[in-house]
């Protein structure tokens, strides 16, 4: 798979270690614990990795998103994960496969595989990382997701499966529930609920899990980024999700760990649309500000 690099890049190199001092950054193609990824590394690393989940809608693939938010003026090494059943990782008849299984059951054939799967694989990647000398062990690292991306961040921030100190969600999907509202809202069909995909959304829907994320000392600093063109995800559960994340920062003495801003213009596939020069800006201001 070819790397994207920008202009300035290293040819991409594959599966190697993340060395410091090079004279110019790089891209390394390779996979952390079976997880297809690509890491950029800048010519100056001075804070823990950053790792980054795509969406399903571009961009939608670890490459896609490296081009979309290269983040070259943070002096982090950046870690772009593919997705489970997205890339590499694809099942057999591709998208076609994809939309059977949402048919059949979104949540519970699309959702819990490609969303807990990401965050179930968190773990693994990170001590690979740490194996290759891309940090420290027991090192906190940064978290940036975006649409169902940004779901497997807020449900890493509740698990608290690895340590975090900062992460951005970028047109989030809150949960299981906004995002069967998502379907059901694009489709025009129901969802049928089942005992096990209840069971899924009470543990994914995290405005009642934000008490979780708003755990430590200090909790994780949370940028909450929304297009307000975005008309994929229910303003509803989103505006439920602030608000609980607010209380909850705000009973952790942390209120200023937790922002909520809306970048005007923006649509959720924000990719090559207005407004993704402000995401740039906001997401790298957010990282240098919390290593």
């Amino acid at each position: 798979m070819p790397a994207a690099m920008a202009s300035n890049d290293a040819p991409a190199i594959t599966d190697a270690r993340c060395f410091g001092g090079a004279q110019e950054a790089s891209t390394v193609i390779t996979n952390l614990a079976g997880v297809p990824a690509m890491i950029r590394i800048p010519i100056n690393v001075s804070r823990p990795p950053i790792v980054l989940w795509h969406g399903f809608g571009p961009p939608d693939s670890e490459q896609a998103l490296m081009t979309a938010l290269p983040l070259d003026d943070v002096p982090a090494i950046k870690v772009y994960l593919g997705l489970p059943l997205f890339g590499r990782r694809a099942p057999a008849g591709g998208k076609t496969e994809l939309v059977r299984r949402q048919t059949e059951d979104v949540g519970l054939l699309v959702f819990k595989p490609i969303v807990m799967g990401a965050v179930d694989e968190l773990p693994a990647v990170v001590r690979e990382l740490e194996q290759r000398g891309c940090m420290k062990a027991g090192e906190k690292i940064a978290l940036f997701g975006f649409s169902a991306g940004a779901a497997a961040v807020l449900v890493s921030l509740a698990e608290h499966n690895v340590p975090v100190s900062a992460a951005v969600a970028l047109n989030p999907s809150a949960g299981l529930s906004a995002s069967i509202e998502a379907y059901e809202h694009a489709t025009g069909r129901p969802y049928a609920w089942s005992r096990e995909s209840r069971a899924l959304a009470a543990r994914t829907d995290v405005a009642g899990r934000s008490a979780n994320i708003a755990t430590g000392r200090p909790p994780p600093a949370l940028l909450v980024l929304q297009g307000s063109a975005d008309d994929v995800m229910a303003q509803d559960s989103l505006r439920e999700l602030d608000d609980a994340l607010r209380l909850s920062y705000a009973q952790a003495h942390a209120t200023g760990r937790f922002k909520n801003s809306v970048v005007e213009g923006l649509t959720h596939q924000w990719a090559n649309q207005a407004g993704q020069a402000e995401v740039r800006r906001q997401v790298a201001d957010w990282f240098d500000r919390y290593p």
